[in-house]
């Protein structure tokens, strides 16, 4: 039967940097073998017992992947009217087939912004400290829906899709 993991994080960049953490707030659930973190972090926690810690470092490849520079664009500024641009900030958009997608906004002058598609943390190896507070049997439901009882509202690092 598949697990439910409740599991409280901090997350850091290659630069050490904490980017992300749930401490003190809700625990992030997700259904084991579901594709619901990103999978050098699930297949650490996989196994793990309640109460039990741990700190692993993720490589850029099991976790955001590499940085493609193919997925950096830069558009005319008219399509970005009536937006207070800034860099570093995120956008929110729709793809053709009708996914939301973020990007970041890399740079922009009067004429042209230049948009990257990329995840943020693409091409970070990420270092974990975790902790499973909660294990259970995922329910029927759970797993016709492929979803756990306590949704995510995660920042950037915890692998949520």
């Amino acid at each position: 039967m598949a697990k439910v993991y409740g599991i409280e994080y901090t997350v850091k960049n290659s630069k050490g940097e904490v980017v992300d953490s749930n401490k003190g707030q809700a625990p992030l659930e997700f259904i084991a073998g579901q594709g619901q973190i990103i999978p050098g972090l699930e297949k650490e926690v996989e196994g793990m017992e309640v109460g039990e810690e741990k700190t692993v470092t993720v490589k850029a490849d099991e976790a955001y992947g590499q940085r493609n520079e193919e997925w950096v664009e830069t558009l005319p500024r008219e399509q970005f009217e009536g937006i207070d641009l800034q860099k570093g900030m995120t956008l929110y958009g729709q793809s053709p087939d009708g996914q939301t997608i973020a990007v970041t906004v890399k740079d922009f002058n009067d004429k042209e912004v230049t948009i990257d598609y990329n995840h943020p943390l693409a091409g970070e190896d990420l270092t974990f400290d975790v902790k499973v507070v909660s294990k259970r049997d995922a329910t029927l439901e759970e797993l016709a829906g492929g979803e756990q009882g306590q949704g995510c509202g995660c920042g950037t690092g915890c692998g949520c899709h």
